[in-house]
């Protein structure tokens, strides 16, 4: 079972899916017009593998791992069936500095050396996993990836490493142990920072129905998050999207460092016009390639648009293979492959001798028909991951971004971020998200009682709350992508700007007590100065306390009954 073989004259790319008896079933990655009975079929004795070393970074792969720029550049801008390169390019050159010496004792996972691989990332050569043993030979070298960089003396006699890996992708790579994640994967979007942060080593969903956001979220994620490496896995998606990332990344500077994203990204594509059966290998080829980052000990992040899609491949798969069905069609182990996939995040102990950390972050976007959170696909993803961003069709037609809906989203590591924001950014952090939170939700429900009587009918105190309640949506939560200023925010910055709206409520509701006139509190000429605050520098903290005491000096100047 699968085995990767080659079908017909033109050695097609497929995997053995089903055995019968003498009859095996094989699901060809490509088109397979042409192939009829008594063509040969060519065994290669291993599973679906990818290969791991120098070069992964700034490449574009296929589903299976087949270099797409190169294949372009030696077919053209569509894909010959048949068509085969090694997924790591032969003809580029790495420079190997050991960090390892002649005897040294040394197991699998232990770093050997390293290789300058892009300007942002040091790839760090390491024993293959089973291996163990002492270094016979090791020394600088310059070579491909196939040049060997050190010799093993291993109980089973001298074992040859070069700076190449082959990993089956439906194996997780082994670890040491894992560990609780507790620290946040900062994204610099307000919502998911604030209110449903996510930690590295987490697994979150972004379920949405069309036209909600969903990629574009997907692409800020893998802009800004601060992750060292990004794994982007377009699973299915429309050939222009995928575009957009390949135009826009290697123009987006990294926020860190300044220089490409794509000096910390690898992208694996697989569109809808390319074969079913490859997509619902691209997640696995994605996921591997990240373990193997993770397992460098890299903080990495892997974004997956979308898994929806992924399913459906699995639906049709399944369907040919003649499988009892499950609820709509989907094959019964629907739940436990996707759980499978998820499970291979986690904050880790790698393995080796020297108790490198890494971390490895799922986001899964999930694009169910009609925007129908009930279906198979969204409620089987639910139960496996801890945060849920639902994108709000509503707030998406209101033109309000990202359309996460603050009163059906939750992040199970709330309280883990709270502890690490409150003890690293301020001890106010978690004081400050719950007011704001608890001021949307009060807000929530007077829109019921506005309906119904009108917002003149409310009291005053509620009057001013829907004031502060409209300001925390449209002032912190509503982000522009494409604003310069405005689509990176960091966390201290984030909980400034709250802060500033958080002080307005409180000296409205004192000012509300000693008299002042409600009109007055709602056309204060600072609220424009609050909305324009999400643009002030990161670098002028000042601004905001300056901008708190205007508040406070315009209400006091209010007359008082």
């Amino acid at each position: 079972m699968f085995e990767m073989v080659r079908v017909g004259e033109e050695r097609l790319f497929g995997e053995i899916i089903e055995i019968r008896g003498g009859d095996y079933s094989v699901q060809v990655y490509e088109e397979t017009e042409g192939i009829g009975p008594g063509q040969p079929v060519y065994r290669t004795g291993e599973a679906l593998s990818v290969e791991l070393g120098p070069g992964l970074i700034k490449s574009i792969y296929d589903g299976v791992q087949r270099p797409l720029d190169k294949l372009q550049a030696d077919f053209g801008d569509f894909i010959v069936r048949g068509a085969e390169r090694p997924a790591l390019d032969r003809s580029a050159q790495w420079s190997f500095v050991p960090t390892a010496k002649v005897g040294d004792e040394v197991q699998a996972g232990d770093v050997l050396g390293t290789v300058q691989e892009s300007k942002l990332v040091v790839h760090r050569i390491m024993v293959p996993f089973g291996q163990k043993g002492r270094v016979a030979k090791i020394g600088a070298v310059t070579g491909n990836v196939e040049t060997e960089v050190a010799v093993l003396d291993t109980a089973n006699g001298k074992v040859s490493v070069n700076m190449v890996q082959r990993w089956p992708v439906r194996m997780g790579r082994k670890v040491a142990r894992k560990l609780p994640p507790t620290v946040p994967l900062v994204t610099g979007q307000r919502v998911v920072d604030m209110f449903f942060p996510l930690a590295k080593g987490g697994t979150a969903c972004v379920p949405g129905p069309f036209g909600s956001g969903k990629t574009v979220v997907q692409h800020q994620l893998a802009k800004w998050s601060d992750a060292n490496i990004i794994v982007y896995v377009g699973c299915g998606e429309r050939g222009n999207e995928m575009t957009d990332v390949l135009m826009e990344f290697p123009e987006l500077k990294d926020p860190t460092s300044g220089e490409p994203l794509m000096e910390r990204t690898v992208l694996v594509a697989n569109t809808s016009n390319m074969p079913v059966a490859a997509r619902e290998a691209s997640v696995f080829t994605g996921i591997t390639i990240a373990e193997y980052f993770r397992d460098m000990g890299y903080s990495v992040a892997l974004m997956a648009d979308s898994t929806s899609r992924w399913a459906e491949a699995m639906r049709e798969i399944s369907g040919r293979l003649e499988e009892m069905p499950g609820e709509e069609g989907y094959p019964a182990y629907l739940g436990s492959r996707i759980a499978s996939f998820y499970e291979r995040s986690g904050n880790v102990v790698c393995l080796g001798s020297d108790n490198r950390q890494g971390s490895l972050s799922l986001i899964g976007a999930v694009s169910p028909p009609g925007g129908d959170l009930s279906e198979p696909v969204v409620q089987a993803t639910l139960r496996v991951v801890k945060v849920f961003w639902g994108l709000d069709d509503k707030l998406a037609f209101a033109r309000h971004f990202p359309a996460i809906n603050w009163l059906t989203s939750y992040s199970l590591y709330q309280d883990v971020i709270d502890a690490y924001a409150n003890e690293t950014y301020s001890k106010d952090w978690e004081a400050s998200r719950k007011r704001a939170m608890g001021i949307l939700q009060r807000e929530s429900e007077l829109e019921e009682l506005v309906r119904l009587v009108g917002i003149d009918a409310l009291a005053h105190e509620d009057r001013v709350l829907m004031q502060a309640a409209k300001m925390v949506r449209e002032d912190f939560l509503h982000q522009n992508a494409f604003d310069e200023r405005d689509s990176y925010t960091s966390m201290p910055k984030q909980l400034r700007l709250l802060n500033v709206i958080l002080h307005f409520y409180d000296e409205a509701r004192k000012a509300m007590k000693e008299g002042a006139e409600l009109a007055g509190l709602l056309s204060l000429k600072t609220m424009d100065d609050v909305a324009r605050a999400k643009l002030i520098p990161e670098d002028k903290p000042s601004e905001f306390d300056a901008l708190k005491e205007r508040i406070t000096i315009e209400i006091k100047a209010l007359p008082r009954n």
